[in-house]
């Protein structure tokens, strides 16, 4: 059972432990079709409209938030370079629902690759 470190983290490890009861080999098979078609893919249910994902993105916005400073940090990349032409340029800050919910699906994915590497999994 995959526990998380932050509260994003842990409602990953909820969903890929639910999830991994429907799949062969557990988790890793749950982590490798959420890796392949992302959450855009409608995999993860609780993130398919967008009153969900603006109420999860609002929910995890500190922790999401976190994750973005970290990979700005680590590529040099810009925010709207990172997400190129899904990034909505005229809500820079992320106040409106576009890219809040672009922000709600990677925060959920990336949380998920960190779980991932920390558990070992290969992707």
């Amino acid at each position: 059972m995959l526990t998380g470190t932050t509260a994003l983290e842990t409602a990953v490890c909820e969903w890929i432990n639910e999830q991994a009861e429907d799949y062969d080999d557990g988790a890793q098979g749950a982590m490798k079709d959420l890796a392949q078609g992302g959450c855009v893919s409608g995999i993860v249910g609780e993130l398919c409209y967008y009153a969900d994902t603006l109420k999860f993105y609002r929910r995890h916005s500190k922790d999401i938030n976190d994750l973005l400073v970290a990979m700005v940090d680590d590529t040099g990349m810009s925010v709207p370079e990172l997400f190129g032409d899904k990034w909505d340029d005229a809500d820079p800050l992320a106040m409106d629902r576009f890219n809040q919910n672009l922000l709600a699906w990677w925060g959920f994915e990336e949380a998920a690759r960190c779980v991932a590497s920390r558990a070992g999994l290969d992707l």
